[in-house]
């Protein structure tokens, strides 16, 4: 299969099992599950290992359900809320023949339908094309502002926005099929408004995908606007902020149309039962990762302070990291460099992005090596 020829996967951060790392690059929480938590899933682990799970989340569901003021029918459960996100685009974008379409879509009379189109802003999650490339869907990457921030509904509408670093932008497409918007933003780690992301959905026609992996680390989140309208829906993950990524439980909430229609396609048993138990500790549990958070949050203000005064830029952040570019020599030296010293971040050969470190917020003493390791570089260079 050519599409299959040609695809560029996911590369995903490095996982290395050197003794004494501080790992920095994967964004993961510094801090252990609750306890609560981790007894429920030892005491788990009997006799029904042998059996399947909840094939629905059910109990899972209405304790979300209750927590969003919502109704369960309002929330699907995956298996990692990447697993959602690729069943949204199986779901409510069209295929395209094996011939193809281009991934950047010509926009004229000869373009791609809009049905067929998945839309995102760039840079954001580097999954959303590889979703659209393994689909055989139609991209329209639209570049945010040189601030990583949204363009104005105006300047959508007729392309005046540009790139960071130049070229012709694609035009935002208000019908097509699928259109992810990570918020808070990654790799940056900028929030958006509910008011500018409530614009944006009343604007936009087709399904709308509010990535909200972050939002525990934010001021506000966009939840209440897929509820309030029918063609949105909110992403949210047990990864990042409730330290679950070994478990991969994710969610979204929409209207139940929407929810109804991703059941349809969902796999059978999606969910492990060991996750969708840690997952309902974990809501039982709200206070404990809520004073994490907290501690988070203070960690990743005391870091950013500290890089500014070593001569880092730091972009402000409302996610569990920073986007920083360093000073006086290249961002990859840096990465490296830095690796030497035990201490791992990442860095993404892009080009709005490729002068920055990507930098997950650590513990206190984490934060205070990477800065001590950072003085002893500048030292030594």
């Amino acid at each position: 299969m050519k599409r299959l020829r040609e695809l560029h996967p996911y590369v995903y951060g490095e996982q290395p099992n050197i003794k004494g790392l501080i790992k920095l690059n994967t964004n993961e929480n510094p801090y252990p599950p609750s306890p609560k938590v981790l007894a429920a899933v030892k005491a788990a682990v009997d006799g029904r290992l042998r059996l399947y799970p909840n094939p629905t989340a059910q109990a899972l569901r209405e304790k979300l359900a209750k927590l969003h003021r919502c109704h369960e029918n309002n929330i699907i459960v995956g298996n990692g809320s990447d697993e959602l996100l690729a069943l949204a685009t199986r779901c409510f974008v069209e295929p395209v023949s094996e011939g193809g379409v281009p991934r950047r879509p010509n926009l004229g009379s000869r373009g791609a339908r809009p049905s067929g189109i998945i839309q995102y802003f760039t840079p954001s999650y580097s999954l959303y094309p590889v979703l659209a490339d393994i689909h055989g869907a139609a991209r329209n990457a639209v570049p945010l502002k040189s601030d990583f921030s949204l363009p104005s509904i105006a300047e959508l509408k007729d392309g005046r926005g540009k790139p960071p670093k130049g070229g012709t932008p694609n035009r935002w497409i208000l019908d097509a099929a699928l259109t992810f918007v990570t918020t808070p933003n990654a790799p940056s780690g900028r929030g958006y408004s509910t008011r500018e992301l409530d614009a944006l959905c009343k604007a936009q026609r087709g399904v709308m995908v509010l990535d909200e992996a972050y939002v525990d680390f934010a001021g506000e989140n966009a939840l209440k606007l897929a509820l309030k309208y029918p063609h949105i829906l909110v992403a949210r993950t047990f990864s990042k902020a409730y330290s679950l990524c070994f478990q991969r439980v994710g969610y979204f909430v929409g209207h139940r149309d929407l929810i109804a229609a991703l059941h349809k396609i969902r796999d059978s048993y999606n969910v492990n039962g060991l996750g969708q138990i840690a997952a309902e500790a974990t809501l039982d549990d709200l206070p404990y990762y809520r004073a994490n958070f907290k501690k988070i949050i203070a960690t990743r203000e005391w870091l950013s302070r500290e890089l500014t005064k070593l001569g880092f830029r730091v972009l402000p952040s409302r996610t569990n990291f920073i986007l920083a570019r360093p000073s006086r020599f290249s961002a990859p030296a840096w990465r490296q460099s830095l690796r030497v010293q035990k201490v791992l971040v990442r860095w993404f050969d892009r080009p709005e992005v490729k002068d920055y470190l990507r930098i997950t917020i650590g513990t206190a003493a984490e934060a205070e090596a990477l800065v001590n390791a950072v003085r002893k570089i500048l030292t030594r260079r």
